[in-house]
Parts: structure tokens; C-alpha cells; sequence
């Protein structure tokens, strides 16, 4: 308690000075330099005309003394204190303070005027948690049959494991009490705590208690520090193959040469992890893995729901509805992610968080992070090799608001989709396709979607590789491009001569060409590369390298026009004959100008030409034009080498340390946890609770959206969840011990609640009826129960000579019917007393004269402030 406080607790002042000492070595101890001090004091407010108190500290600091004097016209005050550890039995009592008080103030007057008293009992409950506490510590043996302690797979925990309120304390007060009507001695008293008008209470938190979800979060954000990589946790790397299961190079070929792909086996748990677990084997035994097999399969059944013995060609089916292709829900809530740069709450990405945190803290720690990290990348790289999409990712291209991680599986998915639609294109095509068939299939272009390019005719070139017409295809595009290359100034008459239309999707409306006058086709075109936010910052860089300089800008734009020659070149392809203005009129409309003319006869027709910035000598659209040559996007070099990718994707993956895991997932942890105290708070409904949340998420919002955040500002983050955590325990704990929701009574049970929640909220809170209203009853049933448990179990402590003075109450103690012995001895005993008397002669004018006691089991304190009349004195 600091000086400010402890005096206005004692004197009731609301301005006052302190001269303290500065150091604890230059304390007053000598009663010679108290005098002295004070002395000084009385001259400086004499010669100033200050009427502000004025005090000075004396003895040692832990002893909180302080001597002081206030001066006004005619009157002066003198504040005194005394302090003694072992409290005089005589002063235990009302009758024995009044002696004193009365003693001091020394009133010639007879008889005494009358003394207003104000007393205040606290009373202090402790023993109540084992019987009060609805939380219970989490059953870590229940893990395997779904849920851990109220856990279960995709949720995290919540709630202290400890009573997280330690104490009650229970002030009852007597406001005003006149000197006669209330006897309180040494042998009897009338202080009956059931009959005071005023009840208040506050209660004591206890300090930093366990709570099952900041002990989550600080365990899983303990593994970012961690050094170790995968394979030095784990021993062996089990990536790493037997010389003897290693294929050899006559092996990969046929298989590249092989007419019919693999018949798909059945999807289940057992066949994805059979080969991992067959790896691991070899450098540890069974006994041996942080994660048994029961935990295991259980987290891959909860990560990969497809694989519960479906077959492909069932899964395969429904893909499209089970690998998120769901709309998300358009709330708040779900878009959190795209704030914390964190994952969809339903996504692969956030489970897989969600599982690991939970093996961090129940099963081996980062052991078995590390395990099962392992077993995912063998399932990633399963997935790739078996065309097997991965459930729980949006489709697309990755979404760069979410986490790196998120990105790059989303990338390994397109791969797979990509890989997987080549593989089917081939397959359907070996028997249907001939020499000239690729043209007659335009139409079917039309039932195509966005990547279609790589759907019609078995997709790249890549692709055609090992069917017999490879050299056909290859033939075609060869005397094709002899044909075009001579003369490139009138390619187009010779095109639509030569050339027959390939790879149209559908007509473009009603545009024409401008010269053949046949109508204008939208191509198949391959889709952009998909691209992972890391991938498009090395490309930045390789970008910004190139300087300033002309070549470099050119071989800048160069770079980025692949995506345009592809399309200009799938645009040739579909539309023989067609030149730079009917590309620009389909692709960027905006730089083909049109423009209402009369001609030679009259009439009025409409002429179109290039903007300015296409009329540009060399320009990039001009070169690329060009430099493009009739080739459909089937037979076109792919944008996306989904093979190249997956292996980049694949390989990350398996580099990484579990640290490094960690910081990649603790966005999704905190995502997860921000939701979770949001699903509790919304029962519980506090209002200062909703204020913190908000909070969380502006300061979280702001962290976690760079790449690499400060460790300290994420602890903060985590410790507000934590103290978010710490409230709603508090409250859940009081509605347990009030019994709110047992209250039958709604207004009773309102009135309840709102109880609670203001002794959350307030130090210290009025209790409505005090003894007699539904808190005050249900306080002091609490009191009985625990002291009837003291009592039968023989714990009573011996009491100090405070308390064997206030249980002496003789047949008194029956007269009341045993109601002081429901409440435990008081902690602490506050008098205050006050007058008005004349000082320091009976013909001074009446002042008021006050004294406050404080008794506890510590410390006994008198602190008084006497008032005279100085007019003629």
C-alpha cells in the first residue's frame, strides 16, 4: 500500500504532502529528530499560510508511520500514530479503545459529550475450493477414445485447473453506532455479524493460476526456440531408403514407358502410412515411437477424413464437395484468419496446428511433433504420387492472406490437380484421338473450365511424351512453322490457308476478325502459374536485380510476358489469319479505340485502330506478336510445371525443424484460441471480457502480418489470452460457489449475476440486503459449511489472544443461538471515533476530534487526528 493510500485510509484525507526519507538508511528513528521535524513543520505552515496537511514518515518504511500537522484560522491538528506488533489485551475490545480515546482528547467537560462509532468485521473464507471448484484436471488417459479431459481432436481446452479465486473476504459494517446502545467487552458482545446493516465484499484472485489454455500456447510457443532439426530428434532420418529398396535405373525408365497407369488400391490409413511406418521402423523399434499407432491413426483419421476405407474411386467422386470447395461462411469470425495470416478454421492447415499442440503437450513433446510431422510429409508425398487431393484446401491458387504453410500445400494441391487431370486427359485420348481430330474437337472446348488448356487433347507436351503419336504431333508443328517462318509480314493469308484452327473454346459474340471476316474464337489458354507469397518475393528480387538500364528493362518485360506469349500463340492457334488488333479487341479491349467515320460514299461506319501505347516501335505486345507462332495451348512448353513444384513443395516440407514448424502454426494456434475464449466469454457474457477480445485482435492483427514477428509481442499476445482465460475461470468459479445457475428465481438469479460479475469487475462490491438478501444468505451458508468442516475435522487452529477474547461470550454465546459461532474469529477489526469537544479549555470552541483503530492478526494501529482551538492559546 503506498503512503497516498495508507493515510487516507487512516485519516480520511483527500490532499495531503509527504516528506519521506529518500533512502531507507535515512530513516527518523530518534524521537529527539522526530520533535524536531514536526517543529520545523509547525514554523513552515505558520510563516506559509498553508491549510494542507502535513505529514512526515518516521521509523523505518515497513512500518508505514507518519506524524503531521494541518494549520487553520483559529484551529490546528495534530496527526499522531502508533503501531505496535503485540496487541495490549485491554485494546481488543470497543470498551478499552474508547478509554483511550477519551484519555486523549482530554475533555474538561462533564459529562462527555456523546461518541460516534463506525465499526467494521472482516472475515475471511479460504476453505472452499475442494468443494466449490467445477473444473476438472483433464483425463490424458481418455485420449485415444476421443476426448482429452473435455478435448477432443480440433479443439483446445479451456478452463484453470486450480480454484482461481483464493479467498473470500467479507467486510460487515455498523455505520453509525452511539456510544450507549451497543456493548462490546471483554466478556460480551453485541456485534453480530448476521445483524449489520452493511455487507461488502471483495475477493482475492489467486496469483497466475494453471489454465489449461495458456499452458497450450506457452508450451507450443516454446518449441520456436527449439534448434534441433526432424532428423536429430528422431534419430535416422526416415526419409532416407535401403540401398536395397532403392530402384534401379532400368526400373524408373519402364515405368516412365508404361501404356497403363497402377490400379488404384483401396484409400485407408493402414495403405498411406504403411510405408512410413515401415521406414521409421528400421532405425527404431515400435516401443520405441513417441506416438503409438492408436494416436496416430486416430490424428490422420481426423486430419485426412477420406482415408476411412473409402475407395478412391468413391473419394474421387466426391471430391469436388469434400476437398474445400464449400463456400465459407461469410462471418467475422471465420475471416479472422485472413487478419492473423493464419488458415480457414476448417481447414487441413488449422487441424494439423490444432493436433500438434495438443501432442506437444500430452505426448512427447516435441518428439512427437517431430513424429508426426514426419508421417504427414510421407502422406503429402502419397497423396502427389497417387493423384490423391488433399481434403480440408480451398481450390485455386494459393491464398496469400493465409500463413506460408497453408500456401504451400494449397500449391501441392494444384500440382495434384493438375497432374492428376493430365494423367486422365492421356488416358482418355490414347483411343480416341487420330491425325486430323484435333481440330474437330473445338466445340467440346466449351464444357470446359478455366484450365482447360491442359484438359482437352491429354494437356502439354510433356504429357504426349510416351504415346505413339508423339511424333506425329511433333511433324505437324514442324512443317506448320517452316511454312509461317518465311514471310512473316503476310503470315496471315497463309495461315488460314495452311492451318486449321485448334484448341477453341467457344466463339467470342459477335466479333469478326478483321481481315478473313470468320468469327472471332476465345482460345483454350493455359491458367497462370500459381505462386506462393515466397515464390513471388524471390521473383521480385531476381526483378529488382535487373537495375534500370534499357537491357535490363527489356529483359525485364521479356520475363514477364510468358503468360501473354502463351496466350497469343493459343490465340493463333484458334483464329488462322488474325492479327495484333483482333487479339487486342479480346484480350485488353481497352487499347483498341473505335470510332464513328464517314467513308468516301457517305455512309457512316465504324473504324478501329491500336492506342497510342500499342503504336509504340518495339513495344512488348508488338514483339511478342511476332515472335508467337500458331501452337495450341496442348502443345504449348507448360507455365506450371506441376512436377518441378510438387518436388520444391515436397522437399520444404521436409527441411523443416520443428521451430520452425511452430512459427509457421502458431498464427493458427492463437486464431484458434482467440475463437475459443470468444465461444466461452459468449456464455458467461462479461462485458470487460468482449473489451480485452477486441483488443487481442487489433493488437494481434497488427503482429502477426509480418513474417517474422518479435517473440515479445507475441508472449504479450499470449498472455492476454491468458488473462482473458483467468477471468472467465473467475467468473465460472463464482457462479458456481453463488449457485446462479441453480437459482430457480430469475430475478433472483439475475440479481446474482450481476453480482458476480461486479465482483470481477470491482475491488470491492455492496452486498443488496446484506445478511438477509439471496448473496448474503448464500455468503453465509458458505461460512457455516466451511466452519463446520474445520470444526469436525479438528483443524482449528489455536487462536491468538484477539480471538479467545471475542469467543469468550459466556450464556450469552447460547442466547444467540450459536449464530457467532457460524462465522470464523474476524481477520480484522476497524474502529472509527469521532466527537466534538472543546480543546484545549471548556470555553474553547467545540472541534472535532476522530480516532482509527485497526486490529489484526499482525499489527495493532492507532492513528488519530485531535483538534484545538488556538484563538487564545
Amino acid at each position: 500500500m503506498c503512503a497516498a493510500s495508507h493515510l487516507h485510509c487512516k485519516y480520511g484525507l483527500r490532499e495531503f504532502v509527504v516528506i519521506a526519507p529518500a533512502a531507507n538508511n535515512d530513516a527518523v528513528v530518534s524521537e529527539s529528530k522526530c520533535n524536531l521535524l514536526l517543529s520545523s513543520v509547525s514554523i513552515a505552515l505558520g510563516n506559509t499560510g498553508c491549510q494542507v496537511p502535513l505529514f512526515v514518515q518516521i521509523h523505518h518504511k515497513w512500518r508505514r508511520m507518519y506524524v503531521g500537522e494541518c494549520q487553520g484560522p483559529g484551529v490546528r491538528t495534530d496527526f499522531e500514530m502508533v503501531h505496535l506488533r503485540k496487541v495490549p489485551s485491554q485494546y481488543t475490545h470497543l470498551s478499552g479503545l474508547l478509554d483511550i480515546f477519551k484519555t486523549k482528547i482530554g475533555c474538561p467537560l462533564t459529562p462527555l459529550p456523546p461518541v460516534s462509532m463506525a465499526i467494521r468485521l472482516t472475515f475471511v473464507l479460504q476453505d472452499w475450493q475442494q468443494y466449490f471448484w467445477p473444473q476438472q484436471p483433464p483425463d490424458i488417459d481418455a485420449l485415444v477414445g476421443g476426448e482429452v479431459g473435455g478435448l477432443e481432436f480440433g479443439k483446445l481446452p479451456f478452463g484453470a485447473c486450480e480454484d482461481p479465486i483464493s479467498e473470500l473476504h467479507l467486510a460487515t459494517t455498523w455505520p453509525h453506532l452511539a456510544e450507549g446502545i451497543i456493548v462490546d467487552n471483554d466478556v460480551y458482545s453485541d456485534l453480530d455479524p448476521l445483524q449489520a446493516p452493511q455487507w461488502s465484499v471483495r475477493v482475492r484472485k489467486a496469483d497466475n493460476p494453471q489454465c489449461l489454455l495458456g499452458d497450450f500456447l506457452t508450451e507450443f510457443f516454446k518449441l520456436c526456440r527449439r534448434k534441433e532439426s526432424t532428423d536429430e530428434i528422431l534419430g535416422r532420418s526416415a526419409f532416407d531408403e535401403e540401398g536395397k529398396e532403392v530402384a534401379d535405373i532400368t526400373h524408373a525408365l519402364s515405368k516412365l514407358t508404361e501404356p497403363a497407369p497402377v490400379p488404384i488400391p483401396k484409400l485407408s490409413v493402414t495403405n498411406m502410412v504403411h510405408s512410413a511406418k515401415k521406414k521409421i521402423r528400421k532405425h527404431r523399434g515400435v516401443d520405441e515411437s513417441p506416438l503409438n499407432n492408436d494416436v496416430l491413426n486416430t490424428i490422420l483419421l481426423f486430419l485426412f477424413p477420406d482415408a476411412a476405407d473409402k475407395l478412391a474411386d468413391v473419394f474421387e467422386s466426391r471430391a469436388s464437395t469434400s476437398a474445400g470447395n464449400n463456400p465459407p461462411p461469410e462471418n467475422e469470425d471465420y475471416n479472422l484468419f485472413s487478419q492473423f495470416k493464419s488458415a480457414p478454421s476448417d481447414s487441413l492447415t488449422y487441424k494439423l496446428a490444432l493436433c500438434l499442440c495438443m501432442i506437444n503437450f500430452y505426448h512427447g513433446g516435441v518428439k512427437g511433433v517431430a513424429h508426426l510431422w514426419q508421417e504427414f510429409v510421407l502422406e503429402m508425398r502419397y497423396r502427389w504420387e497417387n493423384n490423391y487431393l488433399i481434403p480440408g484446401l480451398a481450390n485455386g491458387s494459393p491464398d496469400l492472406r493465409c500463413c506460408l504453410l497453408h500456401q504451400k500445400l494449397q500449391m501441392l494441391n494444384c500440382c495434384i490437380e493438375r497432374k492428376k487431370a493430365r494423367d486422365e486427359g492421356k488416358r482418355g485420348s490414347v483411343s480416341d484421338r487420330s491425325p486430323g481430330g484435333a481440330s474437330g474437337d473445338g466445340a467440346k472446348g466449351g464444357d470446359h473450365s478455366g484450365d482447360n488448356p491442359e484438359k482437352e487433347f491429354g494437356k502439354s507436351w510433356e504429357s504426349w511424351s510416351d504415346s505413339e503419336e508423339e511424333f506425329f504431333e511433333c511433324l505437324s508443328d514442324t512443317e506448320d512453322l517452316k511454312g509461317n517462318g518465311q514471310e512473316n509480314g503476310k503470315k496471315g493469308a497463309k495461315e488460314s490457308i495452311n492451318l486449321k484452327p485448334e484448341g477453341r473454346l467457344h466463339p467470342h459474340g459477335k466479333l469478326m476478325l478483321l481481315h478473313p471476316g470468320e468469327p472471332l474464337y476465345v482460345p483454350i489458354t493455359q491458367e497462370p502459374a500459381p505462386m506462393t507469397e515466397d515464390l513471388l518475393e524471390e521473383q521480385s528480387e531476381v526483378l529488382a536485380k535487373l537495375g534500370t538500364s534499357a537491357e535490363g528493362a527489356h529483359l525485364r518485360a521479356r520475363m514477364q510476358s510468358a503468360c501473354l506469349l502463351s496466350d497469343m500463340e493459343s490465340f493463333k492457334a484458334a483464329n488462322p489469319g488474325c492479327c495484333l488488333e483482333d487479339f487486342v479487341r479480346w484480350y485488353s479491349p481497352r487499347d483498341y479505340i473505335e470510332e464513328e467515320v464517314v467513308d468516301e460514299k457517305g455512309n457512316k461506319v465504324i473504324r478501329g485502330e491500336l492506342s497510342a501505347r500499342m503504336k509504340i516501335p518495339s513495344n512488348m505486345w508488338v514483339e511478342a506478336w511476332e515472335t508467337a507462332k500458331p501452337v495450341p495451348a496442348r502443345r504449348q512448353k507448360r507455365l506450371f510445371d506441376d512436377t518441378r513444384e510438387a518436388e520444391k513443395v515436397l522437399h520444404y516440407l521436409a527441411v523443416q525443424k520443428p521451430a520452425d514448424l511452430a512459427r509457421h502454426l502458431l498464427p493458427c494456434i492463437i486464431h484458434a484460441a482467440v475463437l475459443k475464449v470468444k465461444e466461452e466469454e459468449a456464455l458467461e457474457d462479461i462485458s470487460s471480457v468482449k473489451k480485452i477480445i477486441k483488443q487481442i485482435v487489433s493488437h494481434s492483427s497488427k503482429v502477426l502480418r509480418f513474417p517474422s514477428p518479435e517473440d515479445k509481442k507475441l508472449e504479450e499476445i499470449i498472455a492476454q489470452i491468458m488473462s482473458v482465460e483467468a477471468i472467465i475461470a473467475r467468473a465460472r468459479s463464482l457462479k458456481a460457489k453463488f449457485g446462479v445457475e441453480k437459482c430457480e428465481n430469475e430475478e433472483e438469479k439475475g440479481d446474482l449475476q450481476r453480482f458476480v460479475n461486479s465482483l470481477l469487475e470491482q475491488p470491492e462490491v455492496s452486498v443488496v440486503g446484506a445478511g438477509r438478501g439471496p448473496a448474503g444468505s448464500i455468503i453465509h451458508k458458505l461460512f457455516v459449511n466451511a466452519q463446520r468442516v474445520r470444526e469436525s475435522s479438528g483443524s482449528v487452529p489455536s487462536a491468538p489472544p484477539l480471538e479467545e477474547e471475542l469467543r469468550r461470550s459466556g450464556s450469552q454465546e447460547e442466547r444467540r443461538q450459536g449464530v457467532q459461532s457460524e462465522f470464523p474469529p474476524p481477520t480484522g477489526r476497524e474502529v472509527i471515533l469521532r466527537t466534538s469537544v472543546p480543546r484545549p479549555a471548556p470555553y474553547s470552541k467545540a472541534l472535532p476530534q476522530r480516532m482509527y483503530s485497526v486490529l489484526t492478526r499482525e499489527d495493532f494501529r492507532l492513528a488519530g487526528a485531535f483538534s484545538a482551538d488556538t484563538t487564545f492559546f
